[in-house]
């Protein structure tokens, strides 16, 4: 049985540390949006309110991929392993 409940917050852990994975996606994407931002703004300065905006915008909808991830990391770590071992534990009697 301690083998199980081991399983389980190990497997928890893994599938947290998976999840930060998706934590990359968001610094590559608002890194490119950025670079591409202050080259357009180099190009044409009287254009910096609409590219701004735009970029800004495009940089906070990228950002809930990772926040969504660190949620389930969290929650991975604290919430899952108590319920997914109580249901182990009734599950076998």
């Amino acid at each position: 049985m301690e083998l199980a409940i081991g399983i389980i917050l190990g497997c928890c852990a893994l599938g947290a540390g998976t999840a930060m994975i998706a934590g990359i996606g968001p610094g590559i994407g608002e890194g490119n949006a950025v670079a591409k931002a202050c080259e357009a703004i180099g190009r044409q300065p009287e254009s910096i309110g609409p590219v701004r905006t735009t970029m800004l915008m495009g940089c906070a909808v990228a950002e809930t991929t990772g926040l969504y991830a660190l949620v389930i990391a969290i929650l991975l770590l604290t919430w899952a392993p108590g319920h997914l071992v109580d249901i182990f534990l009734g599950a076998i009697g």
